[in-house]
């Protein structure tokens, strides 16, 4: 309790020796909004004289009610010591330093700033509150705050509640160190999705923490959006397409342009473009350009167009030596692409599929013609081929046809073929007498001529022909050689020459039958006429034909049948302009009174008829032994026998009435290309030519 007391003694003792006048508050510095209160507050205690408030140093008075001072006063309990000072509305000019002074007792207080705060105006944006701007050009927005503002204000740019970047801020001070104009400048490059856009520029600051903003709507102008389409977007070749170009603009569109490839389509003017489709749009798409005041916009498109295969490179022909490899190659486009086969020309076995065949170490029976066939995969459109050529360059293949026998003494013709690639240097023909190229060398006479052209691919024909003129016996029993030679070798070919002839007991045997019927014929003849005719014998009319003797008219009829060695052939034919009637045949008189005297001309057999109504006659053949018989056809004329008025040939008559009869063998004077086909004769023998009326004569 002593201890207690002591204490309480002792704060007692404290307190009564500090009641010297003191601050028991002072004033601080603060800021303060323009136009609201202020309040500086001050204490003292154990003071009961005189307080009064400084601004910068002037003195404010001290009453209470602070006269002069309208918008200033001193609230508070003076008893108490309380001397708070207050201001309102606060304006700029309040921003001073004020101190609480006791003036009696000594006392001031420390000094307060007071700093008045103006809050910024709504910011000012340039060109606003419609700002027009070119979407895909850089442009900027510029954002000015203007006045009293303290502090500066914070210009930022919001869209969307969302703050902007790529801003930058610039503010001037006055010459009084008070701030001047603050801006800030948003740089963007528009789209034309911003068209309409709304943007926020806010000036905050201490003073306005939230703010105060200034709203702009974006005006874009810009070229031409567009979208291009085509319906239906596949078709096949020949079907019909529609392209529609639809654009958004601002300004509106003035004009569309067309094109195809890069080439303009005439035209076309407006947002629809009607076309036939081919293979062409494929790898041309189709462009739409649109234009206003801004500028343009180009969109392309291209179809997918199924069509048939279309050959872009033939595959070309090629030469190659035998054991080396060979390729061809062709080039297809269709869509979708279509199947590429190699084929043999007139076989069935594929060889290679794709664009490319390769042949490695051909043979000569690699040679030939390759097709090179596309067909359509699914769209069924087309199709085709085509063919190239190989050749196989090896040695010459020579061979010959079965030649045609010839006569001895006749002509005869030998022909090889030969096929080479390269074509060869040379084809010679040799022999046991010698060897001829080209030209003639006595008997012997080379030509040559093109072969028709084979399949195979063997490479050029040659037909080179040996004409032999009199043939001779050494000719049928030796060998004729057909050679030919190139860069890369030699071929060659033997042919033996036939012989063709007449065997002497088939001469026999048909002439003997030939005369056995023409004696029989005349014979039934002879006995029928004289039957009918006793005096025929002196009414006869002799025909003579030039170079007969002038005694020969005067001849007896022991000399009209003369013995048969004289005797010409017989000629068994219907000659009815000769035959006179049976009537006036008696009754024929002499017209000259017996100044001429004419006789006729008996036929008496001498060979006979040869088998098939022919006849063998001994004048020599120009194409086989002398005095060996030529055998010419005269039964298309045999249209029946006449039953008499038979003629006997004698030297320097006529043998036969028939124009026909008269015949002869004409040389041929030049050879024609040879004709390949089996069995054909050597040589064309010309025809034997008739003369062209009887030769008659008669004898003084």
């Amino acid at each position: 309790m002593l201890a207690s007391a002591l204490l309480v003694f002792l704060c007692c003792f404290k307190g009564h020796a500090g009641s010297s006048p003191h601050f028991l508050q002072q004033p601080e510095d603060m800021v303060v909004l323009l136009g609201e209160e202020a309040r500086l507050p001050c204490a003292l205690g154990a003071y009961r004289g005189l307080v009064q408030w400084t601004k910068d140093g002037l003195a404010l008075g001290g009453e209470r009610d602070l006269p002069g001072w309208s918008r200033y006063w001193i609230s508070g309990n003076s008893a108490s010591g309380q001397h708070d000072l207050h201001i309102k509305p606060v304006e700029l000019e309040d921003e001073a330093s004020y101190e609480c002074q006791a003036s009696q007792a000594g006392l001031r207080s420390r000094p307060a700033q007071l700093h008045v705060m103006v809050p910024p105006e709504a910011p000012q944006v340039l060109g606003g509150p419609s700002v027009s701007l070119v979407a895909g050009v850089p442009g900027n927005l510029t954002c000015r705050s203007r006045g009293d503002a303290r502090p500066a204000p914070e210009l930022l740019w919001f869209r969307d509640g969302i703050r902007l970047d790529g801003t930058s801020f610039h503010q001037t001070t006055l010459k009084d160190k008070a701030t001047g104009t603050v801006e800030n400048t948003l740089f963007l490059t528009p789209s034309s999705h911003d068209d309409g856009a709304t943007l926020i520029c806010r000036a905050r600051s201490q003073a306005l923490p939230t703010g105060r903003d200034t709203a702009v709507t974006l005006s874009l102008q810009y070229p031409p959006m567009v979208t291009l389409s085509a319906e239906p977007q596949t078709v096949q070749e020949g079907e019909k397409v529609t392209f529609l170009c639809q654009a958004t603009a601002q300004p509106p569109v003035t004009g569309y342009r067309w094109a195809k490839g890069g080439s303009p389509v005439l035209g076309a003017r407006g947002p629809r473009l009607e076309v036939v489709a081919d293979a062409t749009f494929l790898t041309e798409p189709v462009s739409c350009e649109v234009s206003n005041a801004v500028g343009s916009a180009n969109r392309s498109t291209a179809l997918e167009v199924l069509y048939g295969p279309i050959l872009q490179a033939k595959p070309k022909s090629v030469s190659v030596d035998v054991g080396k490899d060979a390729s061809f190659s062709c080039v297809w486009r269709g869509n979708p692409l279509p199947r590429i086969t190699w084929t043999r020309l007139g076989g069935s076995q594929v060889l290679s599929s794709g664009p490319t065949l390769r042949l490695p170490s051909v043979a000569l029976e690699d040679a030939g013609d390759y097709v090179c066939r596309a067909e359509p995969r699914r769209t069924g459109l087309g199709g085709g081929k085509a063919q190239a050529r190989l050749t196989v360059n090896a040695p010459p293949v020579v061979t010959a046809p079965y030649p045609a026998p010839a006569f001895l003494r006749g002509p005869a013709r030998l022909q090889c073929v030969v096929f080479a690639s390269p074509a060869p240097d040379s084809v010679v023909w040799s022999w046991d007498e010698g060897f001829l190229e080209a030209g003639s060398l006595g008997r012997f006479l080379v030509e040559a001529f093109p072969a028709p052209e084979v399949e195979g691919g063997q490479g050029p024909g040659l037909i080179s022909v040996l004409h032999i003129s009199g043939t001779q016996e050494s000719d049928f029993t030796t060998g004729f050689n057909c050679s030919a030679r190139n860069r890369l070798g030699e071929g060659r070919v033997q042919i033996h020459l036939g012989r063709r002839d007449l065997l002497p007991t088939v001469r026999i045997v048909a002439g003997a039958a030939s005369a056995a019927t023409s004696l029989l014929m005349v014979i039934t003849g002879v006995v029928l006429c004289c039957w009918r005719h006793g005096s025929l014998s002196k009414q006869k009319n002799l025909v003579r034909i030039p170079g007969s003797s002038e005694g020969s008219s005067s001849r007896g009829p022991e000399e009209e049948t003369g013995s048969s060695e004289d005797r010409g052939p017989i000629v068994h034919r219907d000659h009815s302009d000769l035959v006179l009637e049976e009537k006036e045949a008696l009754e024929t008189k002499d017209p000259t009174n017996g100044y001429y005297k004419v006789r006729g001309v008996s036929v008496s057999l001498s060979l006979g008829e040869a088998p098939g109504g022919g006849l063998f006659l001994p004048p020599p053949s120009p194409i086989g032994l002398p005095g060996t018989p030529t055998y010419y056809d005269f039964k298309p004329h045999l249209d029946l026998v006449p039953p008499c008025r038979l003629y006997r040939a004698r030297a320097g008559y006529l043998t036969t009435p028939h124009p026909r009869a008269f015949t002869s063998y004409m040389k041929p004077t030049s050879f024609g290309p040879p004709d390949l086909s089996s069995g054909t004769p050597p040589f064309p023998y010309a025809t034997l030519s008739p003369p062209s009326h009887q030769r008659l004569q008669t004898h003084v």
